[in-house]
């Protein structure tokens, strides 16, 4: 797979070129596996980065999928900075929609009491929200004494994870302007 770096209304934009299929196996464990990724593809800046991924496990329990736990980071050099790539270095089976950390670079231009004014990189964890929402019937009422004992069922319309609640970050950017960042601090299941 690489990726290609496409310029819409909204900004740059980065999409994942599928250039060939395989069929993969259903591992019993869940463990990282490996996601290759050509990025600058055909240019002097050609790089592979195994970015990683999280094996489908199978035997998992419902309401639970292997998921990334733990991030790291690649340097990529281009034409015309070093971008850092996020990359999965762990992976865990989780319930199906949580939040998980994502750092995103900005610059702030700070202004010092004597005057200086300083650019310096901002990090900041906007956080995404994984993993998928099970869909089926729901139990709605449980006997008391044997919880296993489903009085009353309801069907569930097929839910996204979807960012819940938000924090905000405002800094000043390199141009002089206040810029603000919502980062997600919860995430669930949404119809």
């Amino acid at each position: 797979m690489r990726v290609e770096r496409v310029l819409l209304l909204e900004g740059p934009r980065e999409v994942e070129v599928i250039e060939e299929c395989h069929c993969e196996i259903k591992l019993s464990q869940c463990i990282r596996v490996p996601a290759l990724r050509t990025y600058y593809f055909e240019t002097p800046y050609e790089t592979v980065l195994d970015v990683g991924g999280c094996s489908r496990s199978k035997g998992a329990p419902e309401g639970f999928s292997c998921v990334p736990t733990k991030f790291d980071s690649a340097l990529l050099e281009t034409p015309n900075k070093v971008d850092v790539i996020q990359t999965v270095s762990a992976c865990e089976l989780k319930e199906s929609c949580y939040r998980i950390p994502y750092v995103e670079y900005y610059y702030e231009t700070v202004q010092h009491g004597d005057g200086v004014k300083e650019e310096k990189l901002k990090e900041i964890d906007v956080g995404r929200c994984l993993g998928g929402c099970t869909t089926g019937k729901r139990c709605l009422l449980r006997s008391p004494s044997d919880l296993e004992n489903c009085y009353l069922w309801s069907e569930r319309q097929s839910s996204s994870c979807v960012p819940q609640g938000y924090e905000s970050h405002s800094f000043i950017n390199q141009h002089g302007q206040i810029r603000t960042i919502l980062s997600i601090t919860s995430c669930l299941c949404q119809n």
